[in-house]
């Protein structure tokens, strides 16, 4: 890390703390105090895929950081269901590997051909078919049990400006953001 990123960092992490620490108390809640009980991807994902294909919807806490700044890591949870069609800027459930899934957004559709991409990643994309997509995301749940729609105009409009904006303008947002939180 350069000497100039450190001393922005820095700087930020001390300015955030309050606000850190508020938005940390906001979102204890007691379920997050509670013992849970983690499976691997490679065992609990092939049985959401299952009920998913015998027509149930699945609730998923979402792990990784692939997904910023609209789904953080084991804190939002993601309701999948079973898709019809599926269009650019769906965040889709997909198997790009035996036994290997993501939860990326669609980015370029050509036929059955889709481009995956996490709304976190700055470079790297992943490539399916169709065929490979075992959900779609119907619903974004926060922890505080906020439920907001895929289909809602307001976060539609927020993706579209997310990835219309310049990858270096992205990756500061990215930078800031993980400091913020």
């Amino acid at each position: 890390m350069s000497v100039m990123k450190q001393c922005i960092v820095k700087i930020l992490r001390f300015l955030m703390t309050p606000w850190r620490k508020a938005k940390a108390a906001r979102y204890a809640t007691s379920e997050m105090t509670l013992g849970r009980k983690e499976l691997p991807n490679e065992t609990f994902l092939p049985v959401v895929s299952k009920a998913i294909a015998d027509g149930n919807a699945a609730v998923i806490l979402v792990k990784g950081y692939s997904m910023r700044p609209f789904l953080e890591h084991l804190r939002d949870s993601v309701e999948l269901s079973p898709w019809t069609d599926i269009h650019v800027g769906d965040a889709v459930l997909a198997e790009i590997a035996p036994g290997h899934y993501v939860l990326h957004r669609v980015v370029r559709r050509e036929g059955d051909e889709l481009t995956l991409h996490g709304d976190g990643n700055l470079r790297g994309t992943e490539h399916c078919t169709m065929n490979d997509v075992r959900g779609v995301v119907s619903k974004y749940i926060a922890p505080a049990g906020h439920v907001t729609l895929a289909t809602d105009a307001k976060l539609i409009r927020r993706i579209r400006r997310w990835y219309r904006m310049p990858l270096c303008m992205r990756r500061l947002y990215l930078i800031i953001y993980k400091q913020t939180i």
